[in-house]
């Protein structure tokens, strides 16, 4: 298959990524630094207009919208300990910001459940680093996953019944799913790779994920039973940060290939 002609969306001296689409694909949300400390920008998709969304000298990163449009969930260390990340949530213009996780622990990674029902996150608070959901408002934490290794970027189906995620749980990082209830895990990707930040079609059919299998790091996608992997993207940067359009007809993902981060779009393909 031939290598898909990219995009770039963002073009300043400071670092853009983290992209994430708006559920009508009118925005993208992502983080930047271009004002001096890592910020939550939202800028339209028509006319790449840029609005910045948060404003302290915190970090606030990891922007993921609601399904229904209208709010924004991200990871802060606003809370006033440098090290420590919790989840907050804010409605899509940066107003009314909740914070949903107060721990000692670390929060961060959010994902919302397709009926906006539930948010999974990634957290240490029990030692290693876990996969938890908790209802949209904070309350009822639950466990997913429970090992000794690390299991990260959690990404919902879009029925909700499964959720893929990276772990290292067999000695190298790679995709696997679950389902929604932390049961039934299956290994997706086995290759002497890294494979990580899985990323699933609106339809369901497909897994976007990043992978350094040709010694650097590319988007690859394969089916979403993890069969026919094919390689989207072929340049000597890393590509990272994955984010289907609702459409399902194009991808985010963000690359230094011009010596800062920057958001790029790719067709995904036919």
């Amino acid at each position: 298959m031939p290598i898909l002609e990219v995009t770039k969306l963002t073009n300043n001296s400071a670092d853009d990524g983290f992209a994430t689409w708006s559920p009508d694909s009118s925005h993208i949300a992502f983080v930047s630094d271009r004002g001096g400390d890592w910020e939550i920008y939202v800028m339209n998709t028509d006319s790449q207009v840029v609005t910045r969304l948060t404003n302290n000298p915190a970090e606030d990163g990891y922007p993921k919208w609601s399904p229904d449009g209208s709010r924004i969930a991200f990871q802060s260390n606003r809370g006033g300990i440098d090290t420590i990340y919790e989840i907050y949530v804010m409605n899509a213009d940066g107003s009314g910001v909740n914070r949903l996780t107060n721990n000692t622990a670390t929060d961060v990674f959010p994902e919302w459940s397709p009926d906006g029902s539930h948010i999974a996150f990634v957290s240490d608070r029990d030692g290693d680093w876990e996969i938890y959901v908790m209802n949209a408002e904070g309350s009822d934490v639950t466990r997913l996953t429970d090992n000794t290794y690390g299991d990260i970027y959690p990404a919902w189906s879009p029925d909700g019944s499964r959720i893929a995620f990276t772990s290292n749980r067999e000695g190298k990082s790679g995709i696997y799913v679950m389902n929604a209830d932390g049961l039934d895990v299956t290994r997706l990707t086995n290759d002497s790779a890294t494979d990580v930040s899985p990323a699933w079609s609106p339809d369901g059919n497909s897994i976007a994920f990043e992978s350094n299998r040709h010694n650097k790091g590319e988007i690859y996608v394969m089916n979403a039973d993890g069969s026919d992997v094919i390689r989207l993207t072929n340049s000597i940067y890393r590509e990272n940060s994955l984010a289907w359009s609702p459409d399902g007809s194009r991808i985010t993902f963000h690359s230094d290939q011009d010596g800062d981060n920057e958001i790029y779009l790719i067709e995904s393909p036919p």
